[in-house]
C-alpha cells in the first residue's frame, strides 16, 4: 500500500466549525481567526463554478437578494476535500424562524420564491428552501446560503418543493388563521410543520382557498398514502417541465402574497394610549432615555419589552444599531411593517419572551444558538419591564439582574414600585405574596451583579430610571 501524499491543508478540530452547516455535503462555514469562511467540497466543485461565474449570481447579489462573498485562499480549507474557499458578508445577529413576526416570515419566502423564479429564468434551480437560509440583515430579508444554487436539471420537479411547504406555507398558515403565536412551533420542530398536523390545526374553511388546499390539505394527505417495497422499486422520479416548475412557483408566490396578517388581538398594541404616563411623563421618560445612552459605549442596543419601538427608535436616532424583543407577536408585526413603511434599517423587531428564550435547539443542542449565546448587546434597555418579571412571572429580582449582567455590560432599568397603577392592577386579582418586591431590595439584588452609575425620577411619576454598569466581565 502507498504513503498519502502529504497536503498543505490539515484537517482541523472541530472547534470553529459552525454546527448548523454540518449538514451540507457541498460545503461548510468555519470561522479561522475572527474570519467567517466556507469550504466548497470537491463533489460540488462543478456546480459551484457555473453559479460562481454565472450572470444569475451577480444579479442576486447586486440586487440585494444574496449575500456577497469574496475568494479567499485555498490554504485556509479546512480539509482536504476543498476545491474552493470564500468568504461571506458576515451577518452579526442569526435569528431563527420562530423568532420572526407573520410579516416578517412572510417576505423571508417571498424572498425565496423570488430567488427560485430568478434562477429558472437563468437556467437555474434552488436545491433547497430552507428558512433557515433567509437572515435579516439592514432591516431586509436576504439569503445567504450560497451553494443552495446549482443548474436545473430539465424535467426535474422542484425538490425543495415540500421543504418550503413545511417551513413556510404550513407556518404561515396557521399563523394567518389561527394564531399569531402559532409561528412559535417551529421551535420545537425547527425541520419544519409536518403538513398533516398543519392540516388537522387549520380551520375548515381554508380548504376553500385554492392555495392552502393544494399546498397542505391535498399535499399531507398525498403523504400519507402507503407505498408498498415493490411500488417504490417500480417508481419513477415524476417528469415535471420547466414551465410546469414555474407555475408551481408561481401559484406558491400567489398564496403566500393572499395570506394577511393575522386578526389575533394584541394586548400590548395600543400602550401608548392605555398605559399609566401623563403625557409630562412620558416626554421625560423619552428624554431621560435618550440622555442616559449618550452616557454608554457601544453599538448595540437590545432593548427587551420593546412593545411598539419607541425607545428602540430613539436608541437608533443616537446611532446605534437595535435589536426589539417583545413576546407580543402582534406588536412585533406592527413594528416591523412600520419599519418596512420608513425603510429604517437600524432596528431589528424579534419574537421573544425574555422570561422564556430561545434555547439552544436541534442536535447536541448546538443547530440553534440560544438566545444568550447570541446575545452582542453592548446595552440592554429594560423599561416597563421588570414589574412583568417580578410580579407577573415570579421571578426573584436576584435572578432578573443575574439575567441581565449575562446579556450587556450596560443597563437602562425602569423601576416600577407597588405604588404604580399597573402594578396594582396586577396584584387586583391575586395574593400579594411579594414582599420582598420594594426599591431597597431591587438596589440589594441587582448591586452584587452591578454598579448604579446614574438614578433619574420620571416627573409626575412613581417610577425611576436607573443607568447601570456591570461589576465584573462574563462569558456566556
Amino acid at each position: 500500500m502507498g504513503q498519502p501524499q502529504p497536503t498543505n491543508r490539515t484537517p482541523q478540530p472541530d472547534r470553529g466549525r459552525i454546527p448548523a452547516s454540518f449538514r451540507d455535503p457541498s460545503g461548510f462555514v468555519y470561522e479561522r481567526d475572527g474570519r467567517l469562511l466556507r469550504q466548497i467540497n470537491d463533489s460540488f466543485a462543478e456546480r459551484w463554478s457555473a453559479f460562481e461565474q454565472s450572470a444569475l449570481r451577480r444579479e442576486l447579489t447586486g440586487d440585494r437578494l444574496l449575500i456577497e462573498h469574496q475568494p479567499a485562499p485555498l490554504e485556509l480549507a479546512w480539509d482536504e476535500h476543498a476545491a474552493a474557499v470564500i468568504e461571506p458578508e458576515r451577518v452579526e445577529l442569526i435569528t431563527y424562524p420562530w423568532e420572526w413576526s407573520f410579516s416578517q416570515l412572510r417576505d423571508a419566502a417571498l424572498l425565496t420564491l423570488e430567488a427560485q423564479e430568478r434562477a429558472a429564468a437563468a437556467g437555474f434551480t434552488l436545491r433547497d428552501a430552507s428558512a433557515f437560509n433567509v437572515q435579516f440583515l439592514r432591516g431586509k430579508p436576504i439569503l445567504i446560503d450560497s451553494l443552495s444554487f446549482e443548474p436545473a436539471t430539465p424535467e426535474e420537479p422542484w425538490l425543495p418543493y415540500r421543504e418550503f411547504c413545511e417551513q413556510f406555507v404550513a407556518p404561515l398558515a396557521l399563523m394567518a388563521y389561527r394564531d399569531a403565536r402559532l409561528g412559535l412551533l417551529m421551535r420545537p420542530m425547527p425541520s419544519g410543520i409536518p403538513l398533516d398536523l398543519a392540516s388537522a390545526l387549520l380551520p375548515a374553511r381554508t380548504r376553500l382557498s385554492t392555495g392552502i388546499s393544494a399546498h397542505i390539505h391535498l399535499h399531507a394527505r398525498a403523504q400519507q398514502r402507503p407505498i408498498s417495497l415493490e411500488s417504490a422499486t417500480r417508481a419513477r422520479a415524476p417528469r415535471v417541465s420547466s414551465l410546469g416548475r414555474r407555475a408551481l412557483v408561481d401559484h406558491l408566490r400567489r398564496t403566500v402574497e393572499g395570506m394577511r396578517k393575522p386578526r389575533t388581538s394584541t394586548p400590548w398594541a395600543s400602550y401608548e394610549t392605555t398605559s399609566t404616563y401623563s403625557p409630562a411623563a412620558a416626554d421625560a421618560k423619552l428624554r431621560l432615555v435618550g440622555e442616559l445612552l449618550q452616557q454608554t459605549p457601544g453599538r448595540w442596543v437590545w432593548d427587551v419589552g420593546a412593545n411598539r419601538g419607541w425607545f428602540s427608535l430613539r436608541a437608533a436616532e443616537l446611532g446605534r444599531q437595535v435589536v426589539a424583543l417583545d413576546s407580543d407577536a402582534g406588536a412585533v408585526d406592527m413594528f416591523y411593517r412600520q419599519l418596512q413603511s420608513a425603510g429604517d434599517e437600524r432596528v431589528l423587531p424579534l419574537v421573544m419572551d425574555i422570561a422564556n428564550p430561545t434555547p439552544g435547539v436541534g442536535w447536541a443542542l448546538e443547530d440553534y444558538r440560544s438566545l444568550i449565546d447570541r446575545c452582542n448587546a453592548d446595552v440592554i434597555l429594560a423599561l416597563a419591564l421588570i414589574h412583568h418579571l417580578a410580579i407577573g412571572r415570579n421571578i426573584p429580582l436576584d435572578r432578573i439582574s443575574a439575567l441581565f449582567a449575562r446579556l450587556g455590560e450596560w443597563l437602562i432599568i425602569e423601576w416600577v414600585p407597588k405604588t404604580d397603577p399597573m402594578v396594582a392592577a396586577m396584584l387586583a386579582h391575586r395574593e400579594d405574596v411579594f414582599g420582598g418586591y420594594d426599591e431597597a431590595a431591587f438596589k440589594q439584588a441587582f448591586e452584587s451583579d452591578f454598579s448604579f452609575e446614574r438614578s433619574e425620577p420620571i416627573p409626575d411619576s412613581d417610577r425611576v430610571l436607573h443607568l447601570l454598569r456591570r461589576r465584573r466581565s462574563l462569558t456566556h
